[in-house]
């Protein structure tokens, strides 16, 4: 699938379909935008293209703090709008200089870069300066500049409408479970295998120890949880074998009983497991928040819990591999 960075790259296609927005997560509300997109595409017989921002628009417009944590990698995003089948995507950069551009202008530049012959927004889709390029203004606009434009009503689960925001907020309490109810999957945390202080394989527990890919993806809230591993193969592995899904148990958090409590770790003992894995790429799944990170009187008291931890969490990855028809 291409993906372009610049407008100027793209090559102008008569009749193409299009749609534009952040797209954090591709949740099911994002999915139902792409699904008329691939719709409005086959009845025109053209291509879709998805126009999405890196980095995320309230990362920059955002005056305190250090902006919205994402729920994905652009790479991530890239993937599973392939997967959906997309035809091309167009990753432009946000600055505060193209949040200032009048939304005409900047439409002014889809219609030529990519011919431009229909939109499809979202119930709530707004863009350009003071976010004035609305569903309304731009169906004024295309009939003055030769494209059509739909609106696709929202998607709700308990009343309210799917949401970015939503997602966040429960990732961000640890109810991953929720939140993948509400994302359509399950939360994937992409990074690499990096060496930690082998606290973990004293008391019994070795760990591999998870640096994100992306800085700024969101990290749920501090505590157990378990999770299984999806580490790539390797191009000799591929041969003979695809990826391996591993379970495991993690903990996210800054391990009060032994440290400062300043760095926040996400450490995964993966189960009857021992390859060296340092340095590779690699993509945690949460199941499940088993309890909240805590704080222990000695090693013995932290190692039982830890047992009890490692029990609860063996017993969620077998329901995932019974879930998805795999023997993990």
């Amino acid at each position: 699938m291409p993906t372009y960075r610049r407008l100027e790259d793209v090559v102008p296609v008569v009749g193409t379909v299009l749609t534009i927005g952040t797209f954090d997560g591709l949740h099911p509300g994002h999915r139902r935008i792409i699904g008329e997109l691939l719709a409005e595409r086959d009845r025109r017989d053209s291509r879709a293209v998805v126009v999405t921002f890196d980095p995320h628009p309230q990362q920059v417009l955002r005056k305190t703090g250090s902006g919205v944590p994402i729920l994905m990698t652009a790479a991530q995003k890239g993937a599973l709008l392939e997967e959906l089948g997309v035809d091309d995507v167009i990753i432009l950069p946000f600055t505060h200089a193209f949040a200032a551009t009048p939304w005409q202008s900047f439409v002014d530049q889809l219609c030529e870069a990519t011919g431009l012959s229909h939109m499809v927004v979202g119930h709530d889709h707004a863009f350009g300066r003071d976010r004035a390029g609305n569903a309304e203004s731009l169906d004024r606009y295309g009939t003055e500049h030769g494209f059509t434009v739909s609106q696709v009503t929202p998607l709700l689960q308990s009343g309210d409408p799917v949401s970015s925001t939503r997602i966040r907020r429960a990732l961000s309490d640890g109810d991953v479970v929720e939140g993948a109810r509400l994302l359509g999957r399950r939360y994937h945390l992409p990074g690499t295998i990096v060496a930690g202080d082998r606290r973990g394989r004293g008391l019994g527990f070795p760990t591999a120890n998870l640096r994100t890919a992306e800085p700024d993806q969101l990290v749920p809230s501090e505590g157990v949880y378990a999770t299984r591993m999806i580490i790539p193969s390797t191009a000799a592995e591929a041969e003979t074998a695809g990826d391996r899904v591993i379970g495991g148990m993690t903990n996210i958090g800054r391990r009060p009983s032994f440290t400062d409590g300043i760095e926040r770790t996400i450490e995964t003992h993966l189960f009857d497991f021992s390859d060296d894995i340092y340095d590779r790429f690699v993509t945690l799944e949460f199941l499940t928040l088993l309890r909240y990170e805590q704080s222990f009187d000695s090693a013995e008291a932290f190692r039982a819990q830890l047992a009890v931890d490692e029990a609860s969490a063996r017993e969620a990855v077998a329901q995932a591999a019974v879930e998805s028809g795999s023997s993990d």
